[in-house]
């Protein structure tokens, strides 16, 4: 295994590097089959890139609430002597089915007996495939946190011909009951409260998994504002924070997708291609024991555990040396 290039030689994406938002309709001839039966047709696409189009790409898989930029969301991953490095590397990444940042949204599907159908990540990872095809690409190199770790999985059961190697960080293969029960919360809050107020309010309910006891304490601990504790302040800050910028709808629709992925030990025991698979240590949401034992059921694969305070946002804001670990990998 290659050793990671030095931090001392690696620098940031240069913003003028930074590839702006494309989109593409696909699906104009032949429409897209969801899982659920229903065809569709006239998908659009919200993608980046960085680098040189090429055959082989590596592919990067966005989070549940993320988008195609991933430059402004994952910095320490991209950028020259990085994971994807624009000078030797053909990165993609889009916006999934059902998103809500360029890409076809819930309200734009078909209906079912009067209610919008259900989308499923294999029915994702078809419409990425289609992507990569427009694009030219043959092989790819699949990389995801969270949903997008749980997306990858996805892609190793649904186009195994297409995927030479995965990266999966914090991320089980199935929800387990503790998971499914965080989502179901945070629809019932939607439900409950339409247009605004259980969007917010799901958003911090999830935000309470995505961090531990211990980051809390360290972070939230005492107060900013006289008679409010830090932590009141800083849920409700990220209540409104994701509401000036994702939909209700696309939060229903990807979490409800998410539960619903529950691939079989056997399937899982099937994939072939070689796997690193990251557990985070304080991970609440995706115990660092369940992200291991789905990796062993793997043929090919390496486990690795982030040991951080942070919980399962750790791959975002304390990558520690997270990024030469997966460029080892991806550059074995």
């Amino acid at each position: 295994m290659q050793a990671a290039p030095p931090r001392h030689l690696q620098s940031e994406a240069e913003p003028e590097r930074c590839s702006a938002q494309q989109t593409v309709t696909l699906f104009r001839h032949e429409p897209l089959l969801l899982d659920c039966g229903q065809p569709v047709c006239d998908v659009r696409v919200a993608y980046h890139t960085y680098g040189e189009a090429r055959e082989h790409a590596t592919l990067v898989l966005h989070a549940l609430t993320g988008n195609s930029a991933v430059h402004e969301w994952w910095p320490d991953f991209l950028g020259a002597g990085k994971p994807f490095d624009p000078d030797t590397d053909f990165v993609v990444c889009s916006n999934v089915l059902g998103g809500c940042a360029g890409s076809t949204g819930p309200s734009e599907l078909p209906t079912l007996s009067g209610q919008r159908v259900k989308l499923t990540l294999r029915d994702m990872a078809r419409v990425g495939r289609a992507l990569l095809e427009h694009l030219g690409v043959k092989k790819v190199r699949v990389i995801g946190a969270s949903m997008g770790g749980m997306l990858a999985y996805a892609w190793l059961l649904e186009c195994p011909d297409l995927v030479e190697r995965a990266v999966i960080i914090g991320a089980p293969a199935r929800h387990s009951p503790w998971a499914i029960g965080l989502g179901t919360a945070q629809r019932s809050a939607i439900q409950a409260a339409p247009g605004g107020e259980g969007l917010k309010i799901a958003r911090q309910i999830a935000m309470l998994s995505y961090r531990s006891h211990q980051s809390f304490q360290q972070t939230q601990a005492g107060q900013r504002v006289p008679g409010v504790p830090a932590i009141t302040s800083y849920l409700e800050y990220q209540g409104e924070k994701l509401l000036a910028r994702f939909c209700e709808k696309t939060y229903v629709a990807l979490t409800e997708a998410m539960d619903a992925f529950q691939p079989s030990d056997a399937e899982l025991r099937g994939i072939q291609v070689p796997v690193l698979s990251i557990g985070i240590s304080s991970d609440v949401l995706y115990p660092a024991s369940e992200v291991k034992a789905h990796a062993a059921l793997l043929p090919h694969s390496t486990y690795w555990e982030l040991d951080s305070i942070h919980g399962h946002d750790a791959f975002l804001m304390d990558a520690q040396d997270l990024p030469e670990r997966v460029w080892d990998f991806l550059h074995a």
